[in-house]
């Protein structure tokens, strides 16, 4: 099984050569710096003149470590994440593909009651006084939502917070934000389900055949907030974001949520859910084990 945890979010901006060596990251810049890898969460690789060897990136998925790799546009783009890593990857894949569509419908409706709820907390860290329509929103949601509340309160909530001329496929600050910040969620989701067996493209709600990533695109919905919540109080008028924003964007997996009633790090909050997915599927339990947002003050580990 994979060794799972880590700390440190770890993004490379300038030319490197980056390789393995006795269970450390080398990074061989103009000198070389020595991470061992059990400090390390995530890793993005940010400039397009960085190269490493095959030998760390089979001991980076050993343990566990998703890797992000930036376009031209410096907005990730793919991620490397551990496969077959699982003792038991079969029966976890007869669980997902035998899946009812009642069960499938209870997941999404608690992934979107989970959404819509921290996108009300978001106003109202916010002193938006339209939090309150968000969570009218939350109560009328249905198993496997029918009425679309996730997407009507979506369009709600995004005029509140961004103003009433906002739209996602404006080219601003503001997207640029939201794409980088959503795309680090995303990865950690995926990799956290394939550590766990979970093929990542059989979602609960999102289907689509061009879609590796429906599952943990299922799953990135409550934590969406967070990032909404960074992007809002970090917004200006400039159309590109700066290589400090893209590390603070990293780090909002270290946020500190609320999972199961507990204060954890967004990132454990992540493999808390997953571990309930598993619970459900194996009829342990009956809801999934979602977060809370409660700010973007970064978790302190004891």
């Amino acid at each position: 099984m994979i060794k799972m945890g880590g700390f440190r979010s770890i993004i490379i901006a300038n030319p490197a050569r980056l390789s393995a060596d006795r269970e450390r990251l080398v990074i061989d810049t103009w000198e070389k710096t020595y991470i061992p890898m059990e400090d390390i969460r995530c890793l993005m690789l940010e400039n397009r003149q960085i190269t490493l060897t095959s030998s760390l990136l089979s001991r980076l998925g050993d343990m566990g470590i998703p890797v992000f790799a930036c376009s031209g546009t410096h907005l990730p783009s793919s991620v490397f994440y551990p496969i077959n890593c699982h003792s038991r990857q079969l029966k976890q894949l007869r669980l997902q593909m035998q899946q009812s569509l009642p069960f499938k419908k209870r997941m999404w409706q608690q992934a979107v009651v989970s959404k819509i709820n921290n996108q009300a907390v978001c106003l109202e860290l916010c002193e938006n006084p339209k939090a309150e329509n968000l969570k009218t929103f939350a109560k009328a949601v249905r198993p496997g939502d029918p009425e679309n509340l996730e997407g009507r309160a979506a369009a709600a909530y995004f005029k509140a917070l961004f103003g009433k001329d906002y739209t996602r496929g404006q080219e601003n600050h503001t997207n640029a934000l939201l794409n980088y910040g959503y795309s680090i969620f995303r990865g950690m989701i995926a990799r956290t389900l394939a550590v766990y067996g979970f093929e990542p493209c059989l979602g609960i709600h999102h289907s689509s055949e061009l879609n590796n990533f429906n599952l943990a695109d299922d799953f990135l919905e409550p934590f969406r907030p967070i990032v909404d919540l960074f992007a809002v109080k970090n917004r200006w008028e400039g159309a590109t974001i700066t290589t400090g924003e893209k590390a603070a964007l990293l780090d909002l997996i270290n946020v500190q949520v609320l999972s199961g009633g507990e204060r954890h790090s967004a990132s454990y909050a992540i493999e808390r859910l997953v571990q309930s997915y598993t619970a459900c599927l194996n009829k342990e339990k009956n809801s999934l084990t979602l977060p809370t947002l409660k700010g973007l003050e970064r978790h302190g580990y004891d």
